[in-house]
């Protein structure tokens, strides 16, 4: 059924904020395709023209509803109980106005219009246009009748609105305890216009991700969709005029057509977004079992932190922290197939001991740890299909090396979708509340005054280890899984829902899966890989030189000071810098790398300790910058005075000599010199010749002995050395 329009017919819009969104409706006729609107509050409002068709369209659609009552319909009272102030006020604007609404001209809808009617009162009425434009406005917002120019005098300072007008229908349903005892009806009865607001509502203040509570919701509906029009307090603030609780909707009516046209998708997504929906809320139709034909079709890997602290193995005086953990569980059998407990990560080193684990004998495993096990309780060493993580350690190229050497693919999770590989996760859960729980130093929640649970640590790392090999070992024994789904053929076998039997059980019917490799080989292609450079010094990675047997026999050293340096991609452990690793003929083989003896001081560190080294060689550079920039000033001055005194001497000394003479003298002067050198600087070891007594000195007489033949040999070979 359409709704009716009339003349000045007040309705509001649901999406536009109050009281913006109440509008009369002043002129239609069936003739036109246009109707020309108004909105009733604002000093500032003009006359809008709009089409017929799209208005009757968002009233029977819901965006716009017709108010069921007119918010200046009290103006139409009886003239008696108006103040002859007041009627004088309205009388005179009333006649200021009368020859422009009078006559149904259709221009003095076009406020400040060239041709506009209103031009040519002002200049019979000899008054502003303002002044006209405002008793015009005021007429035409509060309903087109002569108490409209009345001045609203009475919404200024107190005034009690509360009004308490008998329902026309009696109320449906059954009442209330609080109506059954007062007598009075509460609630109104529910009709199409009703629940069309209450849809809004939800969509308006529920449906939104700010999660506001269904009561508030409620009440934003009542006072959006359910109020009689807008008044302005004593602040100049407009607020929503609610009629009596009688003829409003009651919360519960309104929480009773909330449950029954409820859309939970809908709602979820509207008030948690996609990822929380996706991982809580959406339906879990499926199994993540049906993925994984057997036993290694996927194993699914996940670390955490552990909620317990460890003490030192060198000394248990010293806490150390909180371990980190690895769990790696195969999704068809749920059997932990992997185990790493470690101070690294959580990160691919931490991976990588998990999956180097996997592949890892339990027998020889758990004998580290004076645990003694059979093979059949503990049966598996080898490497899946497909592995399936978070996007963290197995994204990127370290996760490719296992793709591309052994063909295992690699699945990542979505962001925020742990739900994917719940198996491992819940597995993580069940540990702490059986396990991790229970021991010293565990993680709790502290009230004042409770001791620090960090002071309760008490096992060490290798201690804890064990502890967690043996949870490991009870839950593939004996973890009784309740909700594992049974196929027909385990049902058919009568197999019980044990890890250690559906692993069992999945190797007879369903093998084909696991694959298996030699640990060195599994190790090698797992460690990470990086850039090196050959250089004349050596393999150079990571600030330290290296050096291998076949490097050595093909002169690699040799060949990078002829030809210069090349990139060559190295394989390396972290957890050392003792040695790194060249992966030969495609990944069949590797060659072992050494540290250069100049660099063995670096025999035993790890990676991240050699990178702090050279960070701190680094800083103290730069530290001593200014000691080496003082030195370099001071030595400096030192030579410039040095050199400006002897430029000083020189200049007086070169005063009567041409440049010539002084060259032609270079050779006499050096010997000169020389012997002046020789002269002072010579050694004489043993005690003074004066020293000696007078009976023993030698006579000394004037002979002069001639010159020797050596004289001449000395004076050849001086000048053969000085050319």
């Amino acid at each position: 059924m359409r709704t009716e329009l009339y003349k000045n017919m007040v309705y509001e819009w649901a999406d536009k904020e109050a009281p913006h969104s109440v509008e009369r409706l002043l002129w239609l006729q069936q003739s036109s395709p246009f109707v020309w609107t108004i909105k009733i509050y604002g000093n500032s409002a003009q006359p809008v023209r709009r089409s017929r068709e799209s208005l009757q369209n968002a009233l029977d659609s819901g965006e716009a509803r017709v108010l069921p009552k007119d918010p200046y319909a009290y103006l139409a009272r009886p003239e008696r109980d108006i103040k002859e102030s007041h009627r004088k006020h309205r009388d005179e604007a009333s006649s200021l106005i009368s020859p422009l609404v009078e006559d149904g001209d259709t221009r003095i809808f076009q406020f400040y219009g060239r041709n506009s009617p209103v031009t040519d009162l002002v200049k019979s009425k000899r008054c502003t246009k303002s002044k006209v434009y405002r008793e015009l406005r005021r007429y035409l917002q509060r309903g087109q009748i002569k108490n409209a120019n009345l001045p609203l005098y009475d919404n200024c300072g107190w005034r009690d609105r509360l009004e308490n007008p008998k329902p026309d229908q009696k109320k449906l349903g059954r009442p209330s305890k609080l109506s059954a005892a007062t007598g009075e009806p509460r609630g109104i009865n529910i009709t199409s216009d009703v629940l069309q607001s209450f849809r809004a509502g939800i969509k308006l203040f529920y449906d939104k991700r700010l999660r506001a509570p269904l009561a508030r919701a409620f009440k934003l509906t009542r006072e959006r969709f359910f109020n009689c029009g807008y008044y302005q307090n004593k602040n100049g603030v407009w607020v929503p005029e609610l009629p009596p609780a009688n003829q409003l909707p009651t919360y519960r009516q309104f929480c009773y057509w909330y449950n029954k046209e409820r859309k939970p998708r809908q709602s979820q997504v509207a008030r948690q977004g996609m990822a929380r929906f996706n991982l809580s809320g959406r339906a879990k139709l499926g199994n993540s079992t049906q993925m994984a034909y057997g036993p290694g079709s996927i194993f699914q890997a996940d670390a955490t932190i552990g909620d317990v602290y460890l003490l030192s193995s060198l000394n248990r005086r010293w806490i150390i922290g909180r371990p980190v953990i690895y769990f790696i569980i195969d999704l068809f059998s749920r059997l932990i197939v992997g185990l790493s407990i470690a101070l690294e990560g959580p990160s691919w080193l931490g991976a990588m001991l998990a999956l180097e684990n996997a592949v890892t004998d339990k027998v020889a495993f758990c004998a580290e740890y004076d645990i003694s096990i059979e093979y059949s309780d503990w049966p598996s060493h080898h490497l899946p299909e497909a592995l399936m993580a978070d996007r963290g350690e197995f994204e990127g190229y370290n996760a490719d090396q296992l793709v591309s050497a052994f063909g295992t693919r690699i699945y990542n999770t979505a962001p925020y979708r742990a739900d994917l590989k719940g198996v491992v996760e819940q597995h993580i859960d069940i540990s702490n509340e059986k396990t991790i729980h229970w021991v010293p130093g565990r993680v709790r929640k502290r009230e004042r005054g409770d001791r620090d649970y960090r002071l309760d640590a008490a096992l060490t790392l290798w201690e804890f280890r064990k502890i967690m090999i043996l949870s490991a070992l009870h839950h593939n024994q004996h973890q009784y899984l309740e909700d594992y789904p049974l196929d027909a053929d385990m049902m058919a076998d009568g197999v019980e829902p044990y890890p250690i039997n559906l692993w069992n059980w999945g190797l007879e019917n369903r093998s084909g899966c696991l694959r298996k490799q030699d640990i060195e080989t599994v190790r090698l292609n797992l460690l990470p890989e990086a850039e090196a450079s050959v250089t004349q010094n050596g393999i150079y990675f990571s600030n330290l030189h290296y050096t291998s047997e076949l490097a050595l026999e093909e002169q690699w050293c040799e060949r990078a000071g002829e030809k210069g340096s090349w990139k060559i991609r190295v394989a390396h452990d972290p957890r050392t810098r003792s040695r790194i690793y060249l992966r030969l003929d495609s990944g069949k083989r590797f060659e072992t790398c050494h540290l250069v003896p100049g660099d063995e001081p670096f025999l035993g560190r790890d990676w991240y300790e050699t990178l702090d080294e050279f960070e701190l060689r680094k800083q103290r550079k730069e530290t001593n910058e200014t000691r080496s920039q003082r030195g370099f000033a001071d030595l400096h001055a030192s030579t410039t005075q040095v050199i400006d005194s002897a430029e000083e001497k020189n200049a007086i000394s070169r005063l009567d000599m041409s440049d010539r003479s002084r060259i032609m003298g270079i050779r006499a002067n050096r010997k000169k010199e020389r012997d002046l050198e020789r002269q002072a600087n010579a050694w004489e070891l043993g005690p003074d010749p004066k020293s000696f007594p007078e009976s023993n000195q030698s006579p000394v007489t004037g002979y002069v002995p001639p010159p020797q033949p050596t004289d001449k040999l000395r004076k050849i070979r001086e000048r053969v050395l000085h050319k």
